[in-house]
């Protein structure tokens, strides 16, 4: 699959993206593990990185029944977004497409369905936290 990142751009600063992605996937149901901000990583050592965040976020009975299929599967769960500021200032909201997810790690029908509902639950909350109507 030659795309394998979705990226959306957002109507907010990375900061208020990942608060507002925070807000939807906890409304979801999901948990959030953790919250790495790569900037103030890059001020620690006095060096300048665009605002950027990642956020990793997930819940068992997504990733489970794709590791059940194929345990590697592992290595890229809990799903991860990324807000970050291009060149130009504009602010964008990453993620793996679960479909590669599936490619990438040969997974079968075991895991189609939770990889539908991934894909359609990414595709809901990065289009809310990124201020994207969905009409």
């Amino acid at each position: 699959m030659a795309n394998a990142l979705v990226s959306v751009e957002s109507r907010f600063g990375v900061a208020e993206t990942v608060d507002r992605l925070v807000e939807t996937v906890t409304g979801a149901g999901l948990r959030v593990f953790a919250r790495i901000d790569h900037a103030a990583g890059a001020r620690e050592i006095g060096a300048v990185l665009r605002p950027t965040e990642l956020l990793i976020f997930g819940h068992p009975k997504g990733g489970t029944p794709l590791m059940q299929d194929r345990q590697l599967a592992g290595i890229d769960l809990p799903i991860k977004a990324l807000a970050w500021e291009d060149e130009q200032g504009k602010v964008w909201l990453s993620y793996n497409r679960p479909h590669w997810l599936a490619e990438r790690h040969g997974l079968g029908d075991a895991s189609r369905d939770a990889v539908a509902a991934i894909a359609a639950g990414m595709q809901k909350v990065v289009a809310a936290a990124a201020g994207v109507d969905q009409s």
